[in-house]
C-alpha cells in the first residue's frame, strides 16, 4: 500500500444524490437540523441525516445508554451502557464515524429549559422522536416562537406515525383533543415542587417500526430543507396531514388533520429578535436590566421567565421549615428527593415561592442568568413600559457554533 497516497477524498454523495432530480447538495451540505430524543427513533433519524450528508447536526436528550436500549438502536454499544454514558454524547460521536464530514453538535439535556431558543433559531428543521406528549407540546411553543417547522414521529409496537408541524400552518396543540389537553394543562399547572419525572414504563417498540418511521421522517425534513422545490409542488409534505403505518396487518394510510385555533397559547411569534453580542448566560441580572434601560430610556424593565421559574424557597407548611434551594423549578424536584426532609414531606406540606418576572426589585441582582436558569444563546422575553422585545444571547452563539 502506498501510504503517501495524496488523491483527493471524494465529495459525499456526489455520485449518488446528483442522480436525483429534486437533490441539492448544496442545500443538504448548508441546512441544519436537530434531532431532540436519541433513543431508538432518533438513532434511525441520525443514521439517514448523516448518510444524507446533512451539514450541521444538533442532538438533544438528557437520558443515558441502558441494556434495553441495544436491541432497538443502531449507535449504541454494550461498552456504553456499562459506563453510564449519555445518549446524545454516544449518538453525537457515532454519526462523526459514519460521515466525518458531518459537524455534531450535542446537549445533553432537557428541551425546554436546557437549550438555548437562540439554537432552534438557527435550525432549518426539528425533528421530534419523543415518547411523551407533554414534551412535545413543550417543543411546539418553542419551534413557533423560533419560526421553525418540526417533524414528529411517534412508534408503538409495530405502529408509528407521523406529521409535520409548520408555524402559521398547524399546530400540535391545536390538534389535541379536550382530554388530552386538560390532562396536559393540570401537569404544566402543578407547581415545581409537586411534579416529579415520572416514568410510565417502556412502550414496546421494535427496531423495524423505529426504522420505517424513522425513514419517513427524514424524508419529511429533506423535503423541507429543499424548500423551493417543495413550494413548486416536486413533493408533497405532511403538514395539515399524518401519516399512519400499521405493521401487525401491513396497512399504511395518509389522514388529513387541517386544525388551527387563531386564540391556541402555543401560536406566539417571537419576530424582531434584537441581537446584543455583549450580553451571554453569565452576565448578571443587573447588568442585563441595566443595560436594557439605557438603550430603551425606560424605568420599567422586566425580564420573563417562560420557561423556567426561580425558586429561592421552599417552606413546609406544617412546622414552618425553611429550605433555599436558589434553582431554577426544573431543578426543584432532584432537590426534593436529595433532601429527606422535604421528600417525605410530599405531596401536600410543601410550598414554594417562585419568581417568574425578574426586575429591578429582585433581592439577588449579582446572580448571573445562568443561576436562575436561563441556558446558553437563549433569547429573553424583556418587557418595558412601552413594549415587548426579544434579546438574543448573542455573545453565547460560539459555544455551540464554534466549529462552523
Amino acid at each position: 500500500m502506498n501510504t503517501n497516497d495524496q488523491t483527493p477524498q471524494k465529495e459525499w454523495g456526489k455520485e449518488v444524490y446528483t442522480l436525483l432530480s429534486w437533490f441539492e447538495m448544496d442545500k443538504v451540505k448548508n441546512a441544519s437540523v436537530m434531532v431532540v430524543g436519541a433513543g431508538a427513533l432518533g438513532n434511525e433519524v441520525l443514521k439517514n441525516l448523516a448518510l444524507f450528508g446533512v451539514g450541521s447536526i444538533f442532538i438533544v436528550d438528557f437520558d443515558t445508554i441502558e441494556y434495553s436500549n441495544l436491541t432497538r438502536s443502531i449507535l449504541f454499544r454494550e461498552s456504553d451502557c456499562d459506563r453510564g454514558l449519555y445518549k446524545a454524547a454516544i449518538a453525537a460521536e457515532r454519526v462523526r464515524e459514519i460521515n466525518p464530514n458531518v459537524n455534531v453538535n450535542y446537549i445533553c439535556g432537557n428541551l425546554a429549559t436546557d437549550v438555548g431558543l437562540g439554537i432552534y433559531k438557527k435550525m432549518d428543521v426539528v425533528i421530534s422522536c419523543l415518547d411523551s406528549r407533554l414534551a412535545r407540546l413543550q417543543l411546539n411553543r418553542i419551534c413557533m416562537r423560533a419560526n421553525v417547522p418540526w417533524v414528529d414521529g411517534a412508534i408503538e409496537n409495530l405502529e408509528g406515525k407521523v406529521k409535520v408541524f409548520v408555524p402559521g400552518e398547524n399546530c400540535f396543540e391545536c390538534e389535541l383533543s379536550e382530554n388530552a389537553r386538560n390532562h396536559l394543562f393540570q401537569r404544566l399547572s402543578c407547581a415545581g415542587i409537586a411534579r416529579r419525572n415520572m416514568n410510565a414504563g417502556r412502550v414496546p417498540t421494535t427496531p423495524v417500526i423505529a426504522s420505517i418511521i424513522g425513514a419517513v421522517q427524514v424524508q419529511e425534513a429533506m423535503k423541507l430543507i429543499h424548500k423551493e422545490q417543495l413550494a413548486a409542488g416536486a413533493f408533497t409534505s405532511l403538514c395539515k396531514s399524518w401519516f399512519h403505518y400499521e405493521g401487525m396487518h401491513l396497512g399504511m394510510k395518509i389522514y388529513k388533520g387541517d386544525v388551527y385555533d387563531e386564540d391556541c397559547a402555543s401560536h406566539e411569534y417571537w419576530q424582531d429578535i434584537i441581537s446584543y453580542p455583549e450580553l451571554s448566560a453569565d452576565t448578571t441580572i443587573r447588568e442585563l436590566l441595566d443595560m436594557v434601560q439605557q438603550k430603551t430610556g425606560s424605568s420599567d424593565v422586566t425580564i420573563n421567565l417562560r420557561n423556567d421559574k426561580f425558586v429561592d424557597k421552599i417552606v413546609t407548611r406544617s412546622d414552618n421549615l425553611r429550605f433555599e434551594p436558589m434553582l431554577p423549578e426544573s431543578k426543584i424536584p432532584h432537590y426534593i428527593e436529595s433532601n429527606y426532609e422535604l421528600f417525605r414531606r410530599l405531596p401536600g406540606d410543601l410550598y414554594q415561592k417562585a419568581y417568574e418576572n425578574i426586575d429591578f426589585e429582585f433581592p439577588y441582582p449579582e446572580l448571573t442568568l445562568r443561576q436562575i436558569g436561563i441556558p446558553d444563546y437563549d433569547i429573553l422575553q424583556v418587557s418595558t413600559d412601552s413594549e415587548t422585545l426579544y434579546i438574543e444571547l448573542s455573545a453565547d452563539e460560539n459555544i455551540h457554533f464554534k466549529n462552523e
